[in-house]
């Protein structure tokens, strides 16, 4: 993958692919499609979604859904062992698309699996999945005029990501920082040039943005002759936020930390989490009330106490069992979403992001693969 990349692959590999049965597969599927729908036909969820939307990050000319979707899945086993997903959380944001498609090909080319596996959904190749990416990444637009923004693109752990975007595309990566404003239009600058930019694939996280105190050339409130590849707004409306609302046989129950009037007795069995926080940021498994208590009344809206979902060891490996997180990874290119592709992470530590599993074996990034 290193060499695939040109540059280290940063997180944990695993050393296996995870081998997912068909229907499993399907349920996590028809779950994930469920849930966004249930969210997108609920117009009372979407006007009050309208209040997750930070000022600075509302961004004008909001598109009717999201263009990419993941929803997150913890596989779980009922007395008859069966295994059962449980949705985690949900994002209306790119994923690493690119770098999973990659994996997978490399997991079937190193391990010289059977050609008939897939991780492909929808009727979807390795090569129409990578073609119908570059159609919704790019829209009508010449690739020049197309950038993948993030900040500091460089020092991100995705980067691998976006090297196998820009190959596959024909695209930039710009730094957020170095995007220029004249009038209503943007530009980056390539060779001493300014560039005009057409359309964006966002990778920007507003976190992040926050947290570096980065001064840009531009607002997100700007009303700009731009396009969105990921409309920015859907970061914030299919997100965490979303969780309370669902009413779905894979959700766990879920409660704003505002509303409720008294705390369960059974803490351990809960997981707090923080609204707008990425990649297991603020999340602590099992709070204790004195960790509940740390948060004001003001903050308590920008919290939710989730049912902890107990993954099951689904993965046989030398060093024990082990669990596993599908993503179920969507487009959205007309009408309704469509399932692409799925992304696994491995993991025996107490949480299941890369940074919790470091120091282990037979963990981390991972391809799941059926016999369609």
């Amino acid at each position: 993958m290193d060499a695939l990349c040109g540059t280290h692959v940063e997180f944990r590999i695993s050393e296996t692919p995870v081998f997912l049965p068909k229907p499993l597969v399907h349920e996590i599927e028809k779950a994930g499609s469920e849930i966004i729908m249930q969210l997108m036909s609920n117009t009372r969820y979407l006007e009050l979604s309208e209040r997750v939307l930070p000022n600075e990050f509302n961004v004008p000319n909001q598109t009717d859904h999201p263009l990419f979707a993941a929803v997150d899945f913890g596989i779980t086993k009922v007395e008859n062992g069966e295994d059962v997903p449980r949705l985690i959380e949900l994002q209306g944001f790119p994923t690493m698309f690119m770098y999973q498609s990659a994996l997978c090909q490399q997991y079937k080319e190193v391990y010289d699996l059977p050609r008939e596996l897939t991780s492909y959904l929808s009727g979807l190749s390795a090569e129409s999945y990578v073609e119908l990416l570059r159609t919704m990444i790019l829209g009508s637009h010449d690739p020049e005029n197309v950038i993948l923004m993030e900040l500091d693109p460089d020092l991100q752990k995705t980067r691998v990501d976006f090297i196998l975007t820009e190959r596959a595309t024909g695209i930039r990566t710009v730094n957020i920082r170095d995007v220029v404003k004249q009038g209503k239009k943007l530009f980056y600058r390539q060779n001493g040039h300014l560039v005009p930019i057409h359309r964006i694939y966002n990778r920007t996280i507003a976190d992040d943005l926050r947290r570096s105190g980065a001064k840009l050339l531009f607002s997100f409130r700007d009303e700009l002759e731009v396009e969105w590849a990921g409309h920015p707004n859907w970061f914030f409306r299919i997100s965490k936020f979303s969780m309370p609302f669902l009413n779905h046989s894979s959700a766990p129950r879920t409660y704003f930390l505002s509303d409720l009037q008294s705390l369960p007795d059974n803490l351990e069995q809960w997981v707090l989490k923080p609204l707008y926080s990425f990649a297991g940021s603020g999340v602590k498994v099992g709070p204790t009330r004195s960790d509940i208590d740390a948060i004001s009344d003001k903050e308590r809206e920008n919290f939710i106490l989730q049912e902890k979902v107990e993954y099951a060891e689904v993965v046989r490996s030398p060093y024990g069992g082990t669990k596993i997180e599908v993503r179920m990874m969507y487009f959205w290119p007309d009408h309704r979403p469509i399932a692409v592709n799925t992304l696994i992470r491995m993991g025996r530590g107490k949480m299941m992001g890369v940074d919790h599993n470091k120091d282990m074996l037979w963990v981390g990034s991972s391809a799941g693969f059926y016999l369609p």
